[in-house]
């Protein structure tokens, strides 16, 4: 796992104690890489370290999208049914190191926001999109895989239970005016550029505001939550990532043809 090159990949920077993370691989809609997602969760664990840092925003670089997911190419080295068990497990942890942060977290949603960026998107505790902003897990019609059990969870809690089967079932991507009537999005604003101001706006408003009432507050809500354990989900996670279907979906997708199910 290249972690330097993540390091390129997923950049921060601190000022003024607003830290500001990018995903930055625009070329790719800000696909992530394995090493990505660990450096994500470092950077979680330095905000709960360092007490300068108040507030963390999350953004992606250029103007297509957020993050788009998981970089397919992940998926061609899985080899073995433990594969599948440990990927998921690393997504558990890092968007739940992401959710458990000590400081505010804001998501600053532009574009597309697929897959696992929807996942990192949840994870956050503030969302600001734009007019152009997509956000689903169309998993059903690409790769026939699942979510992880602290995903399903998360979003349920969001957004509720008929919600989430009608987002994942129809693989459908929600627009900026649905997603903030169900609460996957608290604001919209016009633009990239409005985007930008407001999350700044809001990062500072933050970081103006008592730290213990924030993080006492983000504890209490996770407290209400009930979550999934990983080991309540692992034969979910088998049935879809060793079957047939999610290896002509990964197939599928990487040669940009359309998939045939066969639920095996």
């Amino acid at each position: 796992m290249d972690l330097a090159a993540a390091t390129d990949d997923l950049v921060f920077e601190c000022n003024d104690g607003i830290g500001r993370i990018t995903f930055n691989r625009p070329q790719a809609r800000n696909a992530f890489t394995f090493a990505m997602y660990e450096r994500l969760a470092v950077i979680c664990e330095q905000a709960n370290r360092d007490q300068t840092i108040k507030v963390l925003v999350l953004r992606g670089a250029g103007d297509k999208a957020f993050a788009s997911g998981t970089d397919i190419n992940q998926f061609r080295e899985f080899r073995t049914p433990q594969d599948a068990i440990d990927y998921e497990n690393r997504i558990d942890r890092v968007l739940t190191t992401l959710e458990q942060c000590r400081v505010p977290t804001i998501a600053a949603i532009n574009g597309f926001c697929t897959g696992g960026g929807a996942g990192i998107a949840a994870a956050c505790d503030l969302r600001i999109g734009t007019k152009s902003t997509k956000i689903g897990f169309p998993i059903a019609r690409t790769l026939g895989n699942c979510l992880s059990m602290s995903n399903v969870s998360r979003l349920t809690a969001l957004i509720g239970a008929a919600r989430v089967k009608d987002i994942i079932f129809t693989a459908r991507l929600v627009d900026a005016t649905e997603a903030a009537s169900v609460g996957l999005l608290g604001e919209i604003v016009e633009d990239l550029p409005a985007l930008d101001r407001r999350a700044g706006e809001v990062a500072r408003l933050v970081a103006s505001h008592a730290p213990l009432t924030l993080n006492a507050t983000k504890q209490a809500v996770a407290r209400l939550q009930r979550r999934l354990t990983r080991d309540e989900g692992e034969d979910l996670i088998l049935m879809c990532y060793t079957s047939q279907d999610f290896r002509e979906g990964l197939d599928a997708f990487l040669n940009k043809r359309a998939p045939q199910w066969r639920g095996q």
